[in-house]
């Protein structure tokens, strides 16, 4: 195994099948401080045995929130955060993820998603950096009525790994009209957008945070109402927001995306990615505007979207998908590819940019998500036998090995 100390030693993954452009080709790689040294032959201090294993890059995910799963196990039951980042870092790495955007959500709720639990997040992450085996970056994922985030938005884009930005109006989606879909539900700030009637007694029921925001359904309510005062001025933060974005050249997303005013209005901030829009429509207007676009992986893995939003698969397969999120499950990176593969919706090459190149690009990762000399050396060995499930044998994060079974 190489040495994970000692970035200066020289390593040769030798008789591996690997993923090269858009071809899979019997060689070798030989890593090196850190980068893609040499495909091929070339001298190496020390060998890996890969064969029989598949070699790709590394995988990148974009967006994924199941280290809530570790920061709160149970409603109201919250572990230290240390022990939390610690081993949701480990499940990064067995499952072959060698950069990661934790999507943080930084919320006006009290409880699990509050903006104080968000800052102490981003103080415990930065204090364990050394000790992290992949690269563990934020995904701010920014509820717009909640003003309180600002100050800790702008102060994360001062941090040496750039986070991101994702506009999320879960607030307006909460408080539609009863009758509107949440796919076809109009721009949250279209002044014709259907508001529900809080007398309805329909409104304590769809108000189903309580428990993550720790507080009774109707404490809830009337928290959310009096937030909802705040709606004039939320596109005068939003835009606030997008413009501190944009200085620093974060990568910047809209979630959940229905309406094409919905795009254009963020296409206009400098917002270039649509997270999971929730019409085809909307994606095709996305790709035609340039737009990446991301869907989860859960949604192929399970066959379809468990809201009935668009299938992700059918995305991949007509070209509408740029980049494939674990979402809430980290393990259905992978398996989305080994479904998508399986069903021939696309060349393994694409299917396989979806979680590494395709990510990367999105997010401004111009050093990693390819098998190319002179690339970060993010690599994965798979064990793929034929007709079986992939899993993961080795992932390596810029060239020291993070996770290794049996190698």
């Amino acid at each position: 195994m190489l040495d994970k100390g000692n970035t200066g030693m020289s390593v040769r993954i030798e008789g591996a099948r690997v993923l090269l452009g858009e071809d899979v080709v019997d060689t070798s790689v030989t890593v090196a401080d850190g980068q893609i040294a040499e495909i091929g032959g070339g001298p190496a201090d020390r060998g890996m045995d890969g064969r029989g294993l598949f070699l790709a890059p590394a995988l990148v995910d974009i967006h994924g929130d199941a280290f809530e799963r570790q920061v709160m196990p149970r409603p109201k039951v919250f572990f230290p955060l240390d022990a939390a980042i610690l081993d949701t870092d480990r499940q990064l790495a067995g499952n072959g993820i060698a950069t990661a955007y934790h999507a943080l959500t930084l919320s006006w709720e009290p409880g699990l998603r509050a903006v104080g639990r968000g800052e102490a997040f981003l103080d415990a992450l930065t204090a364990l950096q050394g000790r992290l085996t992949v690269e563990n970056r934020l995904q701010l994922r920014w509820e717009t009525f909640a003003f309180e985030a600002v100050d800790l938005i702008k102060r994360a884009l001062e941090g040496p790994l750039l986070p991101s930005i994702a506009f999320n109006d879960h607030t307006s989606m909460t408080m539609r009209d009863y009758d509107v879909p949440v796919q076809t539900r109009l721009f949250e700030h279209n002044p014709d957008y259907a508001v529900l009637d809080p007398q309805d007694p329909r409104f304590v029921h769809k108000t189903n945070n309580n428990q993550r925001a720790g507080v009774s359904p109707e404490e809830y309510g009337a928290l959310l109402l009096d937030i909802w005062k705040r709606r004039p001025n939320v596109p005068g933060v939003m835009a606030d927001i997008a413009a501190a974005g944009r200085a620093k050249g974060a990568s910047m997303l809209s979630h959940d995306d229905t309406q094409l005013e919905t795009r254009d209005y963020y296409r206009g901030l400098g917002v270039g990615i649509s997270e999971f829009p929730m019409q085809r429509h909307v994606a095709e207007a996305a790709r035609a505007g340039g737009d990446h676009i991301i869907f989860g992986a859960p949604n192929v893995v399970r066959g379809g979207s468990h809201i009935g939003s668009p299938s992700a698969a059918d995305m991949v397969e007509a070209g509408l998908c740029d980049a494939l999120a674990s979402d809430y499950f980290y393990p259905a990176m992978l398996a989305a590819v080994a479904r998508l593969h399986a069903e021939k919706r696309a060349p393994l090459s694409k299917i396989w940019s979806l979680v590494s190149r395709g990510p990367a690009v999105a997010s401004g990762l111009t050093d990693r998500g390819d098998i190319a000399v002179g690339k970060r050396a993010d690599l994965v060995l798979v064990d793929w036998p034929g007709g079986g499930p992939p899993a993961i044998r080795m992932t390596m994060s810029a060239g020291r090995v993070a996770y290794g079974a049996g190698i």
